[in-house]
């Protein structure tokens, strides 16, 4: 136990000491800065600029539903995105940098490091977003002077669960590819599938591809239906998958 703990520590002191404190933190909180500002300002300046364009059309005042409608958008398009491509080589780099090597020298387990990176950086994506999402109520608030929190809170904890499952599979993703480029392109193919997969209603209900929707539901106020089926098999999945990617880690030659 002691030897999983020391290297669950040194992941997250690299977290802390490396880009990766500052990349996906930094776009996160970009976007929870800037999110509700711009859902604010926005139709003000379309109906400034273009007022005579739009004729009859009106573009309705915007409320604090718009905010927590462009936080998810956010994180469904940029964020998402970002952390496909920084996990690309989650396992990957450290073979090439000869760290996995060194590090299985100590009483560690080829499973037990691959478990370990991915469950300190799904904590490091859940802490990252309780931040922004915080910091998007905040702004929210300040900027609407209205700010209920239930929806924004239900649609980002939904989004957490389709973020750790991709954390999940671009561990996969990492140890099948020795690539780190090819691995963020597999993640981000595997996510254009699931949009597209996301048009067909049984597929959109039981699986990973209705979240995205379902969050853009619940941000926006509206009715939806339990989403528990699409949790449950996005959680098994990304169980799956990282039990995948450490019995396949476990004859990759090093």
């Amino acid at each position: 136990m002691n030897g999983y703990l020391v290297f669950a520590h040194k992941e997250a002191l690299e977290i802390v000491r490396t880009w990766r404190i500052w990349v996906l933190p930094s776009i996160v909180l970009f976007f929870a800065l800037t999110g509700p500002p711009l859902a604010r300002f926005t139709p003000e300046l379309i109906n400034a600029l273009a007022g005579e364009q739009l004729g009859q059309f009106k573009i309705p005042p915007p409320t604090y539903l718009d905010a927590y409608a462009q936080w998810i958008k956010n994180l469904q398009q940029i964020v998402l995105f970002a952390l496909i491509i920084i996990y690309g080589g989650l396992i990957s780099t450290e073979i090439r940098s000869g760290t996995a090597a060194f590090v299985l020298t100590k009483p560690l387990s080829r499973a037990a490091f691959v478990i370990i990176k991915a469950i300190v950086h799904t904590a490091f994506l859940a802490l990252t977003l309780t931040a922004g999402t915080l910091v998007t109520w905040g702004v929210t608030l300040a900027v609407f002077r209205d700010a209920p929190a239930s929806a924004l809170w239900k649609s980002a904890l939904l989004w957490l669960v389709f973020g750790v499952f991709f954390i999940a599979l671009m561990t996969a993703l990492s140890v099948m590819i020795p690539a780190p480029a090819g691995a963020a392109g597999a993640g981000l193919g595997a996510y254009a599938l699931l949009s597209v997969g996301a048009i067909w209603e049984p597929l959109r209900t039981y699986s990973p591809a209705g979240i995205t929707g379902q969050a853009t539901s619940l941000a926006a106020g509206t009715e939806t239906a339990s989403p528990l089926w699409m949790v449950t098999t996005s959680v098994l999945l990304s169980v799956a998958l990282v039990l995948l990617a450490a019995s396949l880690f476990r004859r990759k030659e090093l």
